[in-house]
């Protein structure tokens, strides 16, 4: 099993604020306000960042946009290699997604997979007229041609870097960090 230390504190619970206060503005102007979009918050750490890009947009528009959350487990290209039963959690949408402006919602944006697969999944749900992404890191090393709409920040990393999203609703604690492993002597 590899252990990991914390190496950096790249945001505390303010910078987390700042940036989705800031992507809850760019969203707003990209898409020209808010009519038909949907926040779809990625299981785990998508969902409350969903929820709390919700909360700022109705703080600037005053207009609640519907938030959903998205499980992916069956669509993984890894999910034949992975060692354990795999946990399906639900997916739960707030309206029909045809022809809306969906935007996905996760922590971290690394090789892509994971944007992939969610993508996967939405379609075989439904037809959305748009879909955009917004994630609080992005780290780099894609592996697909993917890349984010919105971005809370660019944080270039070693490949053996983890980054940790740690949010008050699943962590008790708010922060991003980076972590390294730990050579064993």
């Amino acid at each position: 099993m590899l252990e990991f230390i914390d190496k950096t504190i790249l945001m505390d619970s303010k910078g987390i604020h700042r940036a989705l206060t800031r992507i809850a503005h760019e969203i707003i102007e990209k898409n020209k306000g808010v009519d038909d979009v949907v926040l779809i918050g990625i299981r785990t750490r998508g969902v409350p960042l969903a929820e709390r890009l919700s909360n700022a947009i109705k703080k600037i528009e005053n207009i609640d946009v519907p938030v959903g959350m998205l499980d992916i487990t069956l669509y993984r290209d890894d999910l034949s290699t992975l060692a354990y039963q795999p946990v399906i959690r639900e997916t739960k949408f707030p309206c029909d997604i045809n022809r809306k402006t969906i935007i996905l919602v996760d922590d971290v944006l690394y090789t892509g997979r994971t944007i992939r697969a969610a993508l996967n999944a939405l379609t075989d749900l439904g037809r959305p007229h748009v879909i955009q992404l917004a994630v609080l890191i992005d780290r780099g090393h894609r592996e697909l041609p993917i890349r984010a709409d919105y971005v809370g920040k660019n944080v270039p990393t070693a490949a053996k870097e983890v980054i940790s999203v740690q949010l008050e609703t699943t962590d008790k604690t708010e922060q991003v960090i980076i972590r390294e492993p730990v050579s064993k002597k």
